[in-house]
Parts: structure tokens; sequence; C-alpha cells
């Protein structure tokens, strides 16, 4: 693996798999434009630009400090380079910028999923349970609310079903009760904070099993003030629409709930849209993508054990298939 120029904490996941699937999109047009829609420190970028050096690199990212570290990271390509600070539903937009059609323009795709290893590893931005941080959450720090705004403003009901529906937490009603008791007297501000309130609201029986208690109220609290579920649901059409003929694409999801999105907009995708009565495939309407993957791809062992932030990702990858692509 390839740890880059920022020190061993960010190691690219799968980044061999990543380059097995995507490679031979990249290997089939001078110039091909390979699309990383959540760049973070440009660990992948880094490998494709040194690796195929006809390429072009266009590049997203919702954090500005992660665009500043990784454009310079990127400096000996700038050339062939454009970054575009966006969530990565604006893929449309961010193509137009650079000067290509939101629509068949894009040769290989690189959707990584989940927070970043630079937001991880800097405790002041809060996503980390083991560290007591400002619960911040953000990964875009210039806009919108934190998780502190969440825990002390959402009432009962609203914030029950975010930890129940994103962080998938059985316990989700008796811990928004037990946030609402508390912040009465004193306004959540910390990680901390919170930490001992899931600490104390969750059974310890339970706690026992399904690792840290504070992982799922995390994960909840980190989907739902970045709006990673809304974002995706848009984001994977639109990057599925903007593969060229012949382009490949791949998906890093880390939760459930990611991977669950993908898997419905590919099953979508590769499904023939003859209708099921007619006995002979109408021409153009057969399936747009074929899958390259069987079923999510899991990191392998030795992978898990070089860089453990690998053990949760499931990868899914396809490719447009030349002959069903429509005018």
């Amino acid at each position: 693996m390839h740890p880059g120029n920022d020190g061993p904490r960010h190691v690219p996941v799968l980044l061999d798999r990543a380059d097995e699937i995507l490679g031979p999109a990249m290997d089939t047009v001078d110039g091909a434009v390979y699309l990383d829609c959540t760049l973070g420190l440009g660990g992948h970028a880094e490998h494709f630009l040194r690796t195929y050096p006809n390429i072009r690199l266009i590049g997203l990212d919702r954090d500005t400090e992660a665009l500043k570290l990784a454009g310079e990271r990127l400096r000996p390509y700038e050339n062939r380079i454009t970054l575009v600070h966006t969530r990565y539903d604006g893929i449309a937009d961010a193509l137009e910028q650079a000067g290509l059609p939101p629509l068949r323009s894009v040769q290989a795709i690189l959707m990584d999923l989940g927070v970043s290893s630079m937001q991880l590893d800097e405790a002041e931005r809060g996503f980390a349970y083991s560290i007591d941080a400002p619960l911040d959450m953000r990964m875009d720090s210039s806009t919108g609310p934190t998780a502190a705004d969440v825990l002390n403003t959402y009432g009962h009901g609203d914030l029950a079903r975010v930890l129940k529906v994103y962080g998938e937490e059985r316990f989700a009603g008796k811990i928004a009760s037990e946030v609402l008791r508390r912040r009465q007297k004193t306004p959540f501000v910390t990680s901390a904070q919170l930490v001992e309130l899931l600490y104390d609201a969750i059974p310890a029986a339970a706690r026992r099993t399904g690792g840290h208690p504070a992982k799922r109220t995390f994960q909840a609290l980190r989907v739902e003030v970045n709006r990673e579920l809304e974002s995706l649901e848009a984001a994977v059409p639109a990057a599925l629409d903007a593969l060229a003929p012949g382009g490949r694409i791949v998906f890093m999801s880390y939760q459930s709930l990611e991977d669950r999105v993908v898997k419905a907009e590919l099953a979508k995708r590769t499904a023939s849209r003859t209708p099921l009565d007619l006995p002979v495939e109408l021409p153009g309407m057969g399936p747009e993508f074929k899958i390259l993957t069987r079923g999510a791809e899991k990191a392998t062992e030795q992978e898990i054990e070089d860089n453990p932030r690998a053990t949760p990702v499931r990868m899914r990858a396809a490719e447009r298939i030349v002959g069903e692509v429509q005018a």
C-alpha cells in the first residue's frame, strides 16, 4: 500500500483492487477523465495520476481543508487536475466547471464514502468518540449546523428517528429522552458529555456486544449533520449518468445504509427495461450497466492488518455497457 506524503495515517483503502477495476477504463482513452467524488487527502488520486500519465483528474470534496492538503500533495500534477469544493451530489456542476458535459463524459469514477482519515484524526472535528472534542462533525466546517446543535435543539421524536434510522440504534428512544433531560441543565458541547450519557443510557449487557456503545449514535449524528444519505441518493445516479460508454465506477461503503443506496441504484441500472411480458429484448431497452464485482467485496485479512480502517469497507463496481448506450 502507498501511504502518501502525509504519513502512514492515510492509507488508501482497497487501492490495488480499485486500480484493477478502474485501470482498464483509464487506459482505453487518451486523456481519460478520472472523477474522484471524495478526494480526501488525495491518496487514490495520487496513485492514479502517477500510474496513468495521460489521465485528467477532477477531484471533489466538501472539506476545504482536505482540498487544500490534497492540492499540495498533487502539485506535481497540477496541469492535469481540477479540484472543486462541493458535496458529491454536485457532480454535474463540477463537470461543467471543468468544461465537460454532465452526461457520458467520464471514463473512471471513485466514490470512497464516509468520513475521511483526516477528519477522524483531527480531534477538534469531533468525529471520534474516543477523544474529548467539540461536538462539531461537519465535513464542511464553513457551513451548517453542528452535532451539538442537533442534540440541543431537536425534539424527542426527531432525535430518536435520527438515532434509529441513521445509527440503527435500538435504544434510540431512551437515549433521546436522556438527551432532552440533561440538556435542560447543561447544553451539549463536547463529545465526552455524550459518551458519558450513552454509557448511562445503554444497558450494561448491550454495551458488552457490538463494539463501542457510542459508535451508532456518533454515526447517526454525522449522517444527519452532513445530510450524507440525502446527498448520496442524488450522487449515485449522477455519477452513473456521467460515465461514458465502457466507463467504470467503484463505490466503497463503510456502513450498511450507504451500501443499500448503492446496491439499489445498481440493481435498477443493470436490469432490462423491456416489459416483462415481451418475449424479446426491445432495441435500446437492455441493461445500461453490468456489475464487475461479486456482491459487495471486502478487504483481505492482510489489508485489514495493514490498514484497520478498511475493516468495514464494502466495494461494488460497474461498467457502462457500450452496446446499450442510447443517444
